[in-house]
C-alpha cells in the first residue's frame, strides 16, 4: 500500500525526467530556471507542464488532508487544547492561510475538501469510508484538482439532506468523470445541472432567493465616471444579456475581413467597451427610437426544457447562455412571451420540429445546432459569440446546408480548424474533431459539442 508521500515522490521523479528530456542534448546554456525553460522543445515544454500540474494536484491533495487534520485539532471540544490558538491564530483557517500565503477563502476551501473526502471514524474506533468516495479517489490519484473537488463536494453537501442517496452517489461518479475531462468552467455547468436533478424541489426556492437578491446600483465617482453594478437572477438577466450580446456579436462580425472595401473608420474598441456602448444604444432606443435596432431583430432568448417538464410542470429548464437552471414554472412563463423561443427536447435529447434550409442556415437550424453544440463545439465559448459554419464548404465542397453539415464555432476555432486541417464529423446529436497528423500522429477523434460536458442520465446503483 502506498505511503502518503509515495505518489508525490513519483511525480517529482517524472518531472525530473520530463525536464531533462525537454532540454537539448548539446549546446545547453547554463543559467537560472527561466533560461532552461527557454531552451525546451515545444513537445518537451508541454510534457513538463503536464508533470508540474500533476505534482501540484498531488501536493494540494496532501495539503487538504493536512488542513482537515489541523481543523480537527483546532476544535473547541478537543481536550488536548486548540492547535490553532496554541500557534497564535484565531482559527484554523487563519493558520492555513498564513502557512500557504493564500487567502482565507482558499484556506477554507482546503479544509472543507479535506474534511469532505477524509475517512471517518466511529465512536468505537472503526474506520468508515469518506462521505464522497468518488471525489476522494480522484483527488488521491491526481485525476482532479482541489477546485474541482470543492465544486462537486460543496454542491453534494448542499443537497445531502434532500437528495436520494443512490442518485447522489451516481451523480458524484458522473461529475468526477466530467471533471477529469473538462476545465472548471464547463464542470460548473454540470454541477448546476446535477443539483437541479438531485433537488427538484429546491430549484424554485433557489430561484426565488436569487430574484430577491437582484439589484442595480449607480454612482458617479470623483472623475465623472458613472459606475453601474448589477446582480441579476437568470430570468431578469436573460433578455438583457441576449440584447447586449446581439449588438456585440454584430460589431465583431463587421470587423471580419470582407471581399469589398472595409469601413472608413476601424473599430478598435475592447469587448467591455462594445458592451458599454450596446447598453447605451438599447437605452437610447427605449427612450424614443421608433425603429428596431438591427442586431436586436435577430436576438433570441432560447429556453430549453425536456418534454416531460413541459407537460408535467415539474423539474427544471435552462436558458441558453446562462448556466443557472430555472424552474419549470419560470420556463413556462418565459415561453409564453412572444419574443422567446422554447426548444422542447425529445427523449434522446434531439431537438424536435426544427426546420431545414436549402441555402443558408435558418434561425431554427441555428437553434438546433446550438442545442447540440452548446456554444462553440470546439472550445465551449459562450453561445452568443459563435456562429453556424458549414463543415463541407458551400462553394468549394458543394456542402449542403443541413444539420449534419453544420457546426457552431467561435471565430478563433473556425480559423484554426480550417488552417490546421482538422476534420469535423457531425450527426444530429454529436460532433467529433479529428486532429491533423502534426497535432496527433494517431489522429484520434475527439468528442466536441455539448456531449463533451453534458451529464449523462444517472440512476442509483443496483
Amino acid at each position: 500500500m502506498d505511503q502518503p508521500l509515495d505518489a508525490l515522490a513519483r511525480d517529482v521523479a517524472e518531472l525530473r525526467a520530463a525536464w531533462s528530456g525537454a532540454l537539448p542534448a548539446f549546446g545547453m546554456m547554463d543559467g537560472p530556471a527561466q533560461v532552461e525553460v527557454a531552451q525546451m522543445s515545444d513537445a518537451g515544454l508541454v510534457r513538463v507542464t503536464d508533470a508540474l500540474a500533476r505534482v501540484r494536484r498531488d501536493a494540494e491533495a496532501l495539503l487538504a488532508r493536512v488542513a482537515a487534520e489541523v481543523s480537527t485539532r483546532s476544535s473547541a471540544e478537543r481536550p488536548e487544547g486548540n492547535l490553532a490558538r496554541a500557534q497564535g491564530f484565531h482559527n484554523p483557517v487563519r493558520l492555513i492561510a498564513a502557512s500557504t500565503g493564500a487567502s482565507r477563502g482558499e484556506a477554507a476551501k482546503l479544509i472543507a475538501v479535506g474534511t469532505a473526502t477524509a475517512e471517518r471514524q466511529t465512536f468505537d474506533g472503526a474506520r468508515l469510508p469518506s462521505r464522497h468516495p468518488h471525489v476522494a479517489a480522484a483527488l488521491a490519484s491526481a485525476l482532479i484538482g482541489i477546485d474541482a473537488a470543492s465544486t462537486i463536494t460543496s454542491m453534494l453537501e448542499r443537497v445531502r439532506v434532500r437528495a436520494d442517496p443512490g442518485l447522489a452517489d451516481a451523480a458524484e461518479a458522473a461529475l468526477v468523470d466530467l471533471a477529469a475531462r473538462v476545465p472548471l468552467d464547463l464542470l460548473t455547468r454540470g454541477v448546476r445541472e446535477a443539483e437541479a436533478r438531485l433537488d427538484r424541489d429546491g430549484v424554485e426556492p433557489r430561484e426565488e432567493q436569487l430574484r430577491d437578491e437582484r439589484s442595480l446600483t449607480m454612482r458617479e465617482d470623483s472623475s465623472g465616471m458613472v459606475h453601474l453594478h448589477a446582480r441579476l437572477d437568470p430570468e431578469t438577466a436573460a433578455p438583457i444579456k441576449a440584447a447586449i450580446e446581439a449588438i456585440v456579436s454584430d460589431a465583431l462580425r463587421r470587423r471580419e475581413p470582407a471581399s469589398g472595401p472595409g469601413p472608413v473608420v476601424e473599430d478598435h474598441r475592447s469587448i467591455p467597451q462594445v458592451q458599454a456602448d450596446a447598453l447605451a444604444a438599447i437605452a437610447r432606443h427605449a427612450l424614443g427610437c421608433e425603429q428596431t435596432l438591427a442586431p436586436l431583430a435577430k436576438a433570441t432568448v432560447v429556453v430549453r426544457l425536456d418534454y416531460d417538464t413541459l407537460v408535467e410542470g415539474l423539474g427544471h429548464a435552462r436558458i441558453d447562455g446562462i448556466d443557472q437552471p430555472i424552474s419549470a414554472t419560470t420556463a413556462r412563463r418565459l415561453s409564453a412571451d412572444a419574443e422567446l423561443i422554447p426548444t422542447v427536447m425529445g427523449g434522446d435529447g434531439v431537438p424536435l420540429d426544427l426546420g431545414r434550409s436549402a441555402r443558408l442556415f435558418t434561425r431554427a437550424q441555428r437553434i438546433a445546432l446550438a442545442e447540440r453544440d452548446g456554444g462553440c463545439a470546439s472550445c465551449g465559448q459562450n453561445i452568443a459569440y459563435v456562429d453556424a459554419h458549414h463543415i463541407r464548404w458551400w462553394e468549394r465542397d458543394i456542402g449542403p446546408t443541413d444539420l449534419s453539415n453544420g457546426v457552431m464555432l467561435c471565430s478563433f476555432c473556425h480559423q484554426r480548424i480550417h488552417r490546421d486541417g482538422w476534420e469535423v464529423c457531425a450527426t444530429r446529436s454529436e460532433v467529433w474533431f479529428t486532429p491533423p497528423p502534426h497535432v496527433d500522429p494517431a489522429q484520434t477523434p475527439r468528442l466536441g459539442g455539448r456531449a463533451r460536458f453534458a451529464l449523462p442520465a444517472f440512476q442509483p446503483a443496483a
